[in-house]
């Protein structure tokens, strides 16, 4: 009869623990940090941010991802599973140069508060019907076409490291497509190890502390980091991440989950988290099958991957010193490389329509050329000349359509007339 304890401690230890829940958990933080840190560290670069206020950033957004992971998966039973925003820091890195600190944190205090707003008022899909996906993905491909091609601009010079880089992630894309990023990371730090460029040995595991910073509101940077900031959260997270759970066959409590995010972001927003929202390309990973035989257990994926996320805020002032001392080829590579994919099906989704191509097309150039006017960074202006092409051309034919029709039914009755039938 002894055995029958143990038999039952197995039973809870898999039931809370089940092995393939818990791989699935971490190997989706180890993915999603390793693929997009490096976008963190130069949005904190671009900000100004020290070594303090870096750890600060890895810490409240650490804590707010494992947090609403661990509270909203046990409150809904389905494997919700947030992240940080990845386009949304690439577009920092891109607009926060020459802007405060507490300048930033006012952009991220108005991202946060629209995305409340729009989950509490059920705003979130009448605001992304009225901005087509197409527009929304091409806004992102030209606020990332500076990691793409830093990749490679970077090789000169750095040929030794990046190259690897490349070659790993090329090689595992092929036979391991889940641990493509990491891979290529890892071939670039064996890479600098190798070469004397890099020894991360002396930095040692200490816990990080909270820094706060005042948020100051000022118009420019309101419209032309916090607005667009919010789009590309809601339109490239937020959106596909809804999309992945729905596909999973998981009923998605959309207002809710998009409120939570939002109001834990905007109370963390002071110590550096940007934006805080659903996961997308990593969500596929506690929502599949590998992650548990029985879709109702999958959430424990998702409260496994929370876990780890808290481990890494609170360990942030180490990942942030590791993040510091890496030499910027490895950073320009890692960034590269972990938004290849992004990219590519950004363009994908902006030029798949033949209605919205042209229009596509300008917002993507226009964001990508770092244009500023009134103070006003390009991936808002991007997005506005995307919506006027669109608004002209669609006009456009629209009046066509009727005169065309007009002329057809003239035509058509002179005929009939003239045969006597009119």
């Amino acid at each position: 009869m002894r055995p029958a304890v143990p038999s039952r401690f197995a039973a809870v230890l898999n039931a809370a623990a089940p092995p393939s829940a818990v791989t699935a958990g971490l190997i989706t933080v180890v993915i999603g940090v390793s693929s997009s840190a490096a976008v963190v560290l130069a949005a904190a670069r671009a900000a100004g941010a020290d070594r303090a206020e870096l750890a600060s950033w890895m810490l409240a957004l650490g804590v707010g991802i494992g947090a609403t992971c661990i509270g909203l998966s046990l409150r809904y039973r389905i494997p919700v599973l947030t992240a940080w925003s990845t386009p949304g820091a690439a577009l920092l890195a891109t607009s926060l140069h020459g802007v405060s600190m507490g300048e930033a944190v006012g952009a991220f205090l108005l991202s946060a508060l629209l995305i409340v707003l729009s989950g509490v008022t059920g705003w979130f899909a009448r605001a992304m019907a009225s901005i087509p996906v197409a527009l929304a993905s091409a806004l992102l491909a030209g606020v990332l076409l500076e990691f793409g091609t830093g990749l490679f601009r970077s090789m000169h010079g750095s040929f030794g490291t990046l190259f690897p880089m490349f070659a790993a992630y090329l090689a595992a894309r092929r036979w391991l497509p889940r641990y493509a990023v990491p891979a290529g990371l890892l071939a670039g730090v064996l890479a600098v190890t190798a070469a004397g460029d890099w020894g991360p040995g002396h930095i040692t595991l200490t816990p990080s502390a909270p820094v706060f910073t005042a948020p100051r509101f000022d118009w420019h940077v309101l419209v032309g980091v916090g607005v667009p900031l919010y789009v590309v959260t809601m339109a490239s997270q937020n959106l596909p991440g809804v999309a992945v759970l729905r596909g999973a066959g998981y009923e998605v409590p959309v207002s809710a989950l998009t409120g939570w995010t939002g109001a834990v972001n905007a109370v963390l927003a002071p110590f550096g988290a940007f934006g805080i929202n659903l996961a997308a390309i990593t969500a596929a990973i506690c929502a599949g099958k590998d992650a548990h035989p029985d879709p109702a257990r999958r959430f424990v994926a998702a409260v496994w991957a929370g876990a780890g996320y808290l481990l890494v805020g609170v360990f942030g002032g180490t990942v942030g010193a590791l993040l510091t001392a890496m030499p910027p080829p490895l950073v320009a590579g890692a960034a590269g490389i972990g938004l290849l994919g992004t990219i590519g099906g950004a363009l994908q989704t902006a030029l798949a329509a033949d209605a919205t191509r042209e229009a596509a097309v300008v917002t993507f150039l226009a964001t990508a050329s770092g244009v500023t006017l009134l103070g006003v960074g390009s991936a808002f202006w991007g997005l506005l000349a995307g919506v006027g092409t669109l608004l002209v051309t669609r006009a456009g034919r629209e009046r066509k359509a009727p005169r065309v029709t007009a002329e057809a039914e003239g035509e058509a009755a002179g005929t009939a007339g003239a045969a006597g039938l009119g």
